[in-house]
Formats: C-alpha cells, structure tokens, sequence
C-alpha cells in the first residue's frame, strides 16, 4: 500500500502531538533545571480559571493533570482531588491555557543587523507563557528545524514549535530583507521550492511583498498538496487577490493590505502603499469587501500590534524587564534607535495608521474573523514572550476584553494551526498545557506579565527561572 507525502506528515504530526512530547525524566540536565512538578498525577486547587473559549472566568476551581494531560477540571465541589495527586495551591492566581505565537522568530532585526537569539529565545518564549510557537519565515531555516528538533528531544527547554520555510518572495524589492529571501521567478520554480521545504519538514511558508499571484497561486497549490499551509505579509498581491489564490493566513493585519491604493499596478508593491492606507476609511465599504472576501475563503490574521506599536513614536518605549534582558550593545543599540523614531529620523509609523489597525482587528472580529496573534521580535525592543504580553495589553486597548484577547492568543491560534481538538483551552482530555499567573489579567491587564509557572505536556515549568537565566543575552546568543 503506498501512502501519499500529505497522510505520511498528517500521521507524523498527530503522533507528536497525541503523546506528551517527553517525560520529565528524559529531560536533559539544561532543560530538568527548570522544572519545578513533574509528578504522576498534579492538582491545581482554587484557581481562577479563563478558559481560553471566550467564557467569563470561574474561581475556586481544581484542574488535575495526569499523562500529560487534563484529566479533571470544575468547581471544588465538582472534581474529586486523586490521593495521589500533588497539590498546588492557586489561590489567587489565575490559570489560563498555554499561548500560542504565530509570528515567532529566533532573532530579531536591528539597526546594526541580524542577531541570533538561539539561547534566549525559546526560554523568554516558554517562560512568557508560549508553549506553542509557529516561526513566520526563517533567515536561517535550518537553525529553526535543528531548534525544534531539540526541544522535541527533550535537550532545550522551549515551545512546541512548528517550522516555515524561508522567506519566500518575487524578483522586486518587496518589504523584506533582500539578501536571505529566496526569489521565485517562475510557477515551476515555486513548486520545486515548496516540495523541497516540505521534504525538509517545514509545514508552513511565508511569502513575501514583491511575489507575482501567478507564483503565489502556483506555491499555494503546491503546499497544500504536501499538508503545509501558507501565510504571508504581502504588498504585490493584495489581501483580497491572496484570498481568491486559497491563501490560509495574513501577516500584520490591516496595515499590509494592497487593495485600496488607487491606480494600483498588477504584481508590484508601491512605496505609496503605507502612506495611503492612514488615509482609508477603515468603517467604509472598500474595507467591508475585504473583510466579506477574506471570511469567504476562510482566510485567519494575525495581529502583531506589540512591534508596530514599537514604531509609533507616541507610544514607543522600552520598559526596565525588556532592558535587562537585552546585552548591553543590544540594549544600547534600542535606546538608540528610539531617540532616533522619537526625533523623526528614522522609519516610523504614524499614529492614525496604528489606530486604524487597532479598529480594523475589532472590526475583523466583530465580523467573525478567526485572529491570532504573535510578537514578531525586533531589535528595537520587541522581544519574545514580552512582546506577546504586550500584544494582550494592546488587544485590550483597541476593545477587546480581556476574557476575548486572550481566546485570541490561545484557542483561536490553536484553530489557526489546526490543533484545536489537543490544544488552546482548558478543556478535559486535551494536553495540558496551562499558564499560572500571579494576578488576575481580567480585572488588571498588565497581570499577563506575571507568568510564574507554565505547564507544557503537564511538566512545570519555573517561567521566572527561564527569563532570569537569559537576563542580559539578548543580542549575544
């Protein structure tokens, strides 16, 4: 019986993640440090619970964990606590699920170039919290599948991590960075490229902003013959052309999007795009098209407000946690870089086109929208697992509630990624991986910053012990 490269990934993917990845014991010494419970059977007992479906909270609640996943969870009177079990007292605390980062990287741009974040990385990402993370185009795409396969290996503490390809774009200047981004010319070379990346084990890609329709249609094909899905943060082809080639998800949001500049030419990303799009009218009818076509086709977003804000000189800032994680040329190099954006001499985004994104998102929502969200780390200051707290605080600014953002950044990055059915809420059976904050984020945004535990595959995990330990990396390794 020959089976097809799609069944032979799906099987691989569901095996990986139907098992708890790696018992604690098999640990390695650099990753058993940061374990603080790996017991049999584990009960959380009178937590505050958000559940990551968009239900209002729930207090006194006991969640036991056992193989790896949720075994009970309800109200003290409802779930029997096993003799077995080992208790951790939550009162008040807060549980939600494990995040998900949809927009990660393993280094991060600045002035001065491309920075490696090999060491930090995956540690800020799980001790913010993220036990999911999918890469959004890789400079470096074959340091992000050896990463991967390390974590999975149980050698490097980090997130579950899904792998895209390289950056992927056409023979334009597009957006990105021109050097590391491969260049498809041709359909035939697309195809070629996307089966090679898929033998490689990549189940993403991402496109770039100067790629043809033809080139992009031809890549879309390709990949979901292979089991693999394509994002993009695009500019040639706009977000409704994108929609109609089959696309599955977009990058960044309403400040990417092509279809409103007037005069617009076929396949080419204009400079004028960025300027013009602070002057559309975001509740106007051009949007509403966009927003009918997208859900259409069942197209998902994701939002990265936290490095956009980064570049917004009204509301640029580098708080005192993102400092000391930063090496001292790194962190010199960002404060740097924000006196410049504040002194308007260098490339900033204006404050009418943030808030547009901030409305364009709620209105995505409200329209039925599936939005997930990711940090996209950036040497100005955006760095994993801060950046994605900071996303929180600004999905809540723009009108979520609490209770909906973080359904944002758990289930509904879950659904995105096609794990709904094992991951992204508290849910009885699915793996358990839960977030224990020191606060309560409904009532106080800014708790979300507060990670002091994090299970992933029911281990837990010391998240303040995992930041601490790259306290002064970022920017060497």
């Amino acid at each position: 019986m020959k089976f097809s490269s799609s069944c032979l990934r799906a099987a691989a993917v569901a095996l990986v993640i139907l098992a708890p990845e790696r018992a604690a014991a098999q640990l390695a010494p650099g990753v058993r440090q940061f374990v603080v419970h790996d017991e049999p059977v584990i009960a959380l007992v009178d937590a505050r619970v958000v559940d990551g479906t968009g239900a209002m909270p729930r207090d006194h609640q006991t969640i036991v964990i056992r193989g790896g996943k949720i075994a009970a969870f309800g109200g003290a009177k409802e779930v029997e606590i096993p003799p077995d079990a080992a208790r951790i007292d939550l009162r008040g605390k807060t549980v939600i699920p494990g995040l998900f980062d949809l927009h990660a990287h393993q280094y991060f741009y600045s002035a001065s170039g491309l920075t490696e974040m090999s060491v930090s990385a995956p540690r800020l990402y799980l001790g913010g919290g993220i036990t999911t993370a999918r890469t959004a185009g890789g400079q470096m795409p074959y340091a992000d599948l050896s990463m991967k396969t390390e974590i999975d290996k149980g050698r490097v503490a980090g997130p579950r991590m899904y792998i895209t390809g390289p950056y992927l774009d056409g023979p334009g200047s597009g957006n990105g960075s021109v050097g590391l981004n491969r260049r498809l010319e041709t359909e035939g070379e697309a195809r070629r490229v996307v089966a090679y990346w898929a033998s490689e084990g990549a189940t993403w890609l991402k496109f770039q902003g100067s790629v043809s329709r033809a080139v992009l249609g031809a890549a879309i094909d390709e990949a979901h013959k292979h089991g693999m899905k394509v994002t993009g943060h695009l500019c040639s082809v706009s977000f409704r052309e994108a929609a109609a080639l089959g696309i599955d998800n977009l990058e960044h949001g309403f400040i990417t999007n092509s279809d409103y500049l007037p005069n617009r030419q076929p396949d080419v990303c204009s400079r004028e795009n960025m300027r013009y799009q602070a002057q559309v009218d975001v509740e106007g009818p051009a949007v509403d098209s966009t927003i009918r076509e997208l859900l259409a086709k069942k197209v998902a977003l994701t939002s990265t407000l936290s490095v956009y804000e980064m570049f917004v000189a009204e509301r640029a800032a580098l708080p005192p946690d993102v400092l000391e994680a930063m090496a001292p040329k790194a962190r010199e190099a960002a404060e740097l870089e924000l006196a410049d954006l504040k002194a308007g001499r260098s490339f900033a985004v204006p404050l009418v086109l943030f808030q547009k994104m901030m409305r364009f998102e709620r209105r995505w929502v409200a329209a039925g929208g599936l939005l997930a969200a990711g940090v996209d780390p950036w040497g100005n200051g955006s760095l994993p697992g801060y950046g994605d707290h900071r996303n929180f605080e600004v999905l809540v600014e723009a009108g979520f509630t609490p209770v909906e953002a973080i359904q944002i950044m758990t289930q509904n990055g879950a659904k995105v990624m096609g794990l709904n059915d094992r991951l992204g809420s508290v849910t009885v059976g699915k793996l358990a991986d839960l977030v224990v904050l020191d606060g309560d984020p409904v009532a106080r945004p800014a708790d979300i910053r507060a990670v002091s535990l994090v299970f992933k595959d029911g281990i837990g995990y010391d998240a303040v012990k995992l930041r601490a330990s790259v306290r002064g990396m970022v920017g060497i390794q």
